[in-house]
């Protein structure tokens, strides 16, 4: 009895720090005076989700800590300080019975890559660039310690909408969009390699980036004007219709594609015998990678191709196999 009283106040322990953490990372985001909003939310989220798959494994008695076994006997490491070692939430996640969904843990798992990215080096412009990843981490972070323990741990009714100083329209926009082109190179490769290896639903799923469409609405009726943001259903009408004058006016970030992506493209569209030398050839003798033609861009070691090069082979491939139609 005494016992098992134990575990339960050190489940309940592990749920309050995680909440705390998630609590001062949201805090620190939305506050004006904060300059490291990106550095802290990251940092204290990965703590966040820590205690909160260790509370998750001690409640269903799966040792969190690690070991070797000695005769049937637990050798357990120690950490410099000589306290034991207890698992990092890369390993967290890698344990079998881990409770997340893939996209949550594809959305933990870039943050984790994207903390030792910026650890050791100044990343300015960071919080709007990937706020879509931001958000993604605390809807999904409050849904799993609801679902996990209990809705009396959620914390959706403690936060309020973050109140702006700035309208947002789209010069606004252009300006964030113009703070997002000074990100170090690095991380915008370490972001394209980390999305170039998923596929596109997982890209696309708001459990990995949830992201929201702005458009400035004018009250119509009593009560609309007392409310800053109202939600549409995506499939509506009218939210189409704000999607695609979106579109036209700008584009999120770009997909990227790897050389043999364009070649695995290439083949899904029925051209098999199109192979990276084939491509290498065609982009040379096309001067693609020529910045001014937007084919592509240079991060630090890799080139990435984009969609209007991909739409270009296509074409290209298309008309040739026409041509040698009809010159047979």
């Amino acid at each position: 009895m005494a016992r098992e009283r134990s575990l339960y106040s050190e489940k309940v322990d592990l749920i309050k720090k995680s909440r705390e953490s998630a609590l001062a990372a949201v805090q620190i985001y939305n506050n004006p005076l904060s300059t490291f909003k990106s550095e802290s939310f990251i940092v204290l989220f990965i703590i966040a989700w820590t205690y909160l798959l260790h509370a998750y494994y001690r409640n269903k008695g799966i040792d969190y800590r690690y070991y070797e076994k000695k005769n049937r006997r637990k050798i357990y490491k120690h950490n410099k300080d000589g306290s034991i070692k207890h698992w990092e939430l890369s390993k967290c996640l890698e344990e079998e019975t881990c409770p997340f969904d893939q996209d949550t843990r594809n959305n933990l798992r870039f943050l984790l890559g994207l903390r030792n990215q910026i650890e050791h080096r100044k990343a300015n412009h960071l919080d709007s660039y990937l706020s879509a990843r931001y958000q993604a981490c605390a809807l999904n972070y409050n849904y799993y310690i609801k679902k996990l323990f209990s809705d009396r741990y959620g914390l959706d009714n403690m936060l309020a909408l973050s109140l702006q100083f700035a309208e947002l329209d789209y010069s606004q926009s252009k300006i964030i969009k113009d703070r997002d082109n000074k990100i170090p190179k690095e991380i915008r490769s370490y972001i394209a390699k980390f999305d170039g290896a998923l596929s596109e639903s997982e890209v696309a799923s708001e459990k990995y980036g949830y992201r929201i469409l702005f458009t400035k609405v004018l009250a119509k009726r009593a009560g609309q004007a007392d409310r800053v943001i109202e939600f549409l259903d995506p499939k509506s009408p009218l939210a189409q219709g704000i999607q695609r004058e979106y579109w036209v006016k700008d584009e999120t970030e770009k997909k990227k594609y790897l050389p043999s992506n364009i070649v695995e493209e290439a083949r899904k569209a029925g051209f098999s015998g199109f192979s990276i030398t084939k491509h290498c050839k065609l982009w040379k003798d096309q001067n693609a990678k020529d910045l001014s033609k937007g084919f592509g861009v240079q991060l630090p070691n890799q080139w990435y191709w984009y969609e209007k090069w991909k739409d270009f082979v296509l074409d290209y491939l298309t008309k040739q196999k026409e041509e040698a139609k009809h010159g047979a």
